[in-house]
């Protein structure tokens, strides 16, 4: 990401209190504000289908999951971004109104202008957050997932999952069949 030196940045505070009157998403990243845009169908659908299963599995107990409105602070003063799906499991997020700050999992849906940044500086300043334990970045275009894991040496795992394989979500005790995940998914033929 290249910054504009004409860009008139903002302050955390100033971005708050901006995007809440605001149409359309918008992240933050170093004082500069990015619109967020629309995804494919593909795309909505995964993001559906993962956030379905978690609430189903997550009915009734303690861990909420939410799905592209919810924004995540890293830290007060950012960035601030809105995942695609995230849970968090944490009592100070259930009196949240405007922002999660403890997620223990969040999902990103890859789309090929996304997945540089999802994979680098999203994951990068993902990792800044004390309660999150694994990230999964989550192709639109096949059935695959990488779910990187934090282990008890503090060290971020890769595990990669494909077609027929089924995923433990240990942050949230739960394994989900990869197929649930593309369930009603039509890839397209490039």
């Amino acid at each position: 990401m290249i910054a504009n030196p004409n860009h008139n940045y903002m302050s955390p505070e100033e971005y708050l209190e901006w995007e809440e009157n605001q149409p359309l998403k918008h992240e933050y990243i170093n004082g500069e504000v990015i619109a967020m845009t629309g995804g494919t169908i593909a795309h909505a659908l995964v993001a559906s289908n993962l956030f379905y299963q978690l609430k189903t599995h997550l009915r009734g107990k303690s861990c909420r999951p939410f799905i592209f409105d919810a924004k995540v602070g890293v830290s007060e003063s950012g960035p601030f971004h809105y995942p695609d799906v995230m849970v968090t499991c944490n009592e100070q997020d259930k009196r949240a109104k405007t922002m999660i700050n403890f997620p223990c999992l969040i999902a990103e849906v890859l789309s090929p202008g996304t997945e540089g940044f999802d994979r680098g500086q999203k994951f990068q300043n993902y990792r800044q957050i004390s309660t999150l334990r694994e990230y999964l970045l989550v192709s639109a275009n096949q059935k695959m997932v990488d779910c990187f894991r934090l282990n008890e040496k503090g060290l971020w795992e890769l595990s990669t999952y494909g077609e027929g394989d089924e995923i433990e979500l240990a942050s949230v005790e739960f394994r989900i069949p990869l197929d649930l995940i593309y369930e009603e998914v039509v890839f397209s033929e490039n």
